[in-house]
């Protein structure tokens, strides 16, 4: 017995120009990925069945097939559908139940999607106690964001690209670091539990860091780090920039405090 409603295999699948070829061809799914595999999925073509408003409903000619030499009692999938932001804009699952081994099950799998799908994600998120040791580690999807944007992100130390940042984290504890010019640079402890699902976010704010004043005689007022001062001149970085002001032209200087540098 099957019932679907769309799938899952812990991989992504690219489908740029999947949905809109007319023959395109089936993408054929091996879990797990390692090893000795005990299913295979094979999706076929999106086919469009109605587009209201940007609201999309797609059917897939789906093939689940048993290669493990045991009948499957129970397992599950879940498949979520992505834009090309790397936002999640639909969602789905497939379930096997009592497939024998070499047992090959057809159905067709509908999918509803809020725009246009570019790229799958597949995970199983029911796995029976037997095949418990070829399931993957748990990892769920998550958008990490901060204010302003742009930020530098390191995740468990490692780089993971500028924010707005879609990442995936393994149930546990984890660290957020984030880094930009003219801020503060913060940390974000982060636990994942085991019942969390794909599709939250979390957001951090940067703090401003403490910047030197520098007035000039016609009025303007720059925000910046001084850098140095000579005779004829003052080099300042302003927003990560270094400009240099005719000493002449400035009226005053305010300078923060600073912390000493750890030689």
């Amino acid at each position: 017995m099957l019932r679907a409603h769309v799938c899952s295999l812990g991989l992504v699948l690219a489908l740029t120009g999947f949905l809109a070829a007319k023959d395109a061809p089936t993408q054929v799914i091996n879990w797990p990925q390692t090893g000795s595999p005990v299913v295979r999925v094979t999706l076929g073509k999106f086919k469009e069945l109605s587009s209201v408003a940007g609201q999309h409903n797609y059917v897939i000619d789906t093939t689940a097939e048993n290669l493990w030499s045991k009948k499957i009692s129970h397992l599950g999938f879940s498949l979520y559908l992505y834009d090309k932001n790397k936002v999640r804009i639909g969602d789905g699952w497939i379930t096997l139940d009592n497939v024998s081994p070499g047992q090959a099950v057809k159905f067709q799998t509908t999918v509803h999607a809020l725009g246009t799908p570019v790229s799958v994600e597949l995970a199983p998120n029911s796995v029976p106690a037997e095949l418990q040791p070829l399931a993957p580690p748990k990892k769920i999807s998550m958008t990490v964001n901060s204010v302003p944007q742009g930020a530098r992100l390191l995740v468990d130390g490692a780089e993971a690209g500028t924010t707005p940042k879609l990442v995936q984290l393994a149930v546990g504890k984890h660290s957020l670091d984030f880094s930009k010019e003219g801020f503060n640079a913060g940390k974000f402890p982060l636990e994942i539990g085991p019942d969390d699902v794909s599709g939250g976010s979390v957001s951090y704010e940067l703090g401003t860091s403490a910047h030197d004043t520098f007035e000039l005689r016609d009025g303007t007022v720059l925000t910046g780090d001084l850098v140095s001062v000579s005779g004829m001149e003052i080099r300042v970085r302003v927003a990560g920039v270094i400009q240099t002001l005719d000493r002449n032209k400035v009226k005053r200087i305010l300078l923060t405090e600073r912390d000493p540098v750890s030689p």
